[in-house]
């Protein structure tokens, strides 16, 4: 395909937790879907670049209020984004493109519903109803060698060690693995990268890292399928503590808080529907005068 010359691309810079994304509203330019890709990939590089962990599309629904389609730093389209659809909200609301304190939002994985806490015309904190978290290892998916239907505390050999872990979707593919203690940097890179690889993950997996508080707090460290170590991952919060009121370690209807490198999440799990409430922030807007991909 013939690459595309846009001039004044108008971007929103946005993160929820340290979790930062490029937010553009394709309403306006049509840039399709095999080129969201490319873009995607300029815009996302540290360094050369604004710099993002993924970038934002606002697009035409099929059913409900918008569409978001997200694409990672590496072009891979990503099925639903915590962190990202909370920001996605703040910036149809205070950019006038949809002026509603709740908003049905169409995503890749399926329909979730933002509540928005709005102050004085601003976005203060998103609550998002993420639907209904899966543990069946099809729909996961995850391979296991043994026959089983869901995929609960688990062993995977990892390079020099063997992990315990639970496969969750919540829109996309976890393996949380919970630790007496926190990991550090350097095994969260080494171990994160070697899991969301593994074979026994066909569409890769993302890796969260969990040391357990008590039954209403834990700590979360995570690495991201395509990204790659991030400050926080809301799928992955809420995966989390799915996985832990499964094992037993937290309660159903009780509000989890969970500590991202990037701040706190607040998780409630009901035993069908996950809900995440936590901030969004502008940290700026800009053009583009010219880019081709």
């Amino acid at each position: 395909m013939d690459k595309i010359i846009l001039q004044n691309l108008e971007f929103g810079k946005y993160h929820g937790l340290g979790n930062d994304y490029v937010i553009i509203n394709n309403l306006k330019y049509g840039i399709p879907d095999d080129k969201k890709s490319d873009l995607a990939k300029i815009l996302c590089r540290h360094h050369y670049s604004i710099g993002a962990d993924g970038v934002l599309f606002v697009c035409h629904p099929k059913i409900t209020d918008v569409r978001m389609k997200m694409f990672n730093p590496d072009g891979s389209q990503a099925e639903m984004c915590g962190n990202g659809v909370r920001c996605f909200a703040k910036f149809l609301y205070e950019n006038d493109i949809y002026k509603e304190e709740e908003i049905e939002i169409e995503t890749l994985q399926g329909i979730v519903i933002a509540k928005l806490t709005v102050i004085d015309d601003k976005v203060k904190t998103v609550t998002i109803d993420m639907g209904n978290p899966t543990l069946d290892c099809e729909s996961i998916p995850v391979n296991l060698e043994s026959p089983v239907n869901q995929c609960i505390n688990e062993s995977i050999v990892v390079l020099d060690k063997i992990f315990k872990f639970t496969a969750v979707s919540t829109g996309n593919p976890h393996a949380v693995i919970f630790s007496k203690e926190i990991i550090n940097d350097e095994d969260l890179k080494k171990y994160g990268a070697a899991i969301e690889s593994n074979i026994l993950f066909p569409k890769k997996t993302n890796v969260e890292f969990v040391k357990v508080l008590s039954k209403e707090e834990a700590t979360l460290r995570v690495f991201e399928r395509g990204v790659g170590v991030t400050n926080s991952c809301g799928t992955g919060t809420c995966a989390a503590v799915v996985a832990g009121t499964t094992l037993g370690l937290f309660s159903e209807n009780t509000p989890v808080t969970v500590h991202n490198d990037g701040g706190d999440l607040t998780i409630t799990y009901d035993g069908k529907s996950v809900y995440m409430e936590g901030p969004a922030e502008k940290v700026f807007d800009g053009v583009i005068e010219r880019i081709e991909f």
